[in-house]
């Protein structure tokens, strides 16, 4: 880390971005954070002035496009934020010599396998979100110094994510109805930070994947997060077949994304600590500095 003397998170108000900035802190760096007020991503006169002010040597891009369902009708504008503005820096990042983080999804496979997925096993998004992040890595590619991180199942603090909202609902005392065919790897946004940091410790570039070991389905993820934090209401299981036809306009999610993190263990000399670990981390930070 000692070669990033500059140092721009963009989506700075962002969960990842907040992880990001409290593992860079803690290395005493003190990295520049834009958030969409500051950085509009898919104006490339913004990002330009963006880089003339900062002259960064380093971009963690956190910027993204991330209601799954939505994007199904808002398509153009998922790719020109996960997509095409990628690109735009993925070039500014060749001409000023920095290095572009550029984060990615497990919706960019169909979920047809039913062993983890390796970084060179064939995509096939089945969404426009999924479509929209896989146009980013390839753009992000371009740029032969790019890190491309695919993750999965982000949560933590900081904002809006899946354990903060059953929570909130099981508080209320309503009755959970959860999806219990699609199968994941919970991550923990401080977790993918501390391994942001060990990918660039490492000077890697390329595509990784990164998620939390283990894997669970949503449903046995919520029973989880209830019991970690306490909390009871009822909680039932339904397919995913019948949750389409509760919400038609719902985007199709792989039916199973678990990410093989192989790669990222060997060339970081890591290991990626399970989800369970992790999810009882995260209830301790909320009950230390809440949500």
């Amino acid at each position: 880390m000692a070669l990033y003397d500059s140092i721009v998170i963009t989506g700075g108000k962002g969960m990842l971005a907040t992880a990001l900035h409290r593992a860079l802190l803690v290395r005493s760096k003190n990295p520049v954070l834009l958030s969409r007020d500051d950085l509009d991503i898919t104006n490339p006169d913004s990002l330009a002035t963006a880089f003339s002010n900062h002259r960064p040597t380093l971009i963690l891009n956190c910027a993204a496009y991330t209601k799954v369902d939505k994007a199904e009708e808002e398509e153009p504008r998922a790719t020109a934020i996960n997509g095409e503005a990628v690109g735009v820096l993925a070039s500014l990042c060749r001409d000023y010599n920095a290095r572009l983080v550029h984060y990615s999804t497990d919706f960019v496979f169909d979920g047809t396998k039913r062993n983890p997925y390796t970084e060179s096993d064939p995509t096939n998004p089945q969404s426009a979100y999924g479509r929209s992040k896989l146009l980013g890595e390839q753009l992000a590619a371009t740029n032969p110094t790019s890190l491309i991180i695919r993750t999965a199942w982000l949560y933590g603090p900081g904002g809006p994510c899946f354990p903060r909202t059953m929570i909130d609902l099981a508080r209320q005392k309503k009755p959970l109805t959860i999806v219990n065919d699609q199968t994941g790897s919970p991550t923990f946004t401080h977790d993918l930070a501390d391994a942001t940091l060990h990918l660039l410790d490492a000077n890697c570039s390329g595509l990784y994947h990164v998620t939390n070991a283990g894997c669970v389905t949503w449903f046995a993820f919520t029973g989880a997060i209830l019991e970690e934090f306490d909390e009871q209401t009822t909680l039932s299981p339904i397919t995913s077949a019948d949750w389409k036809q509760k919400r038609p306009t719902s985007a199709t999610r792989p039916a199973y994304s678990v990410l093989d993190v192989t790669k990222y263990e060997q060339d970081t000399a890591h290991r990626m600590r399970p989800w369970r670990q992790a999810l009882r981390d995260y209830r301790l930070h909320i009950a230390q500095n809440g949500f």
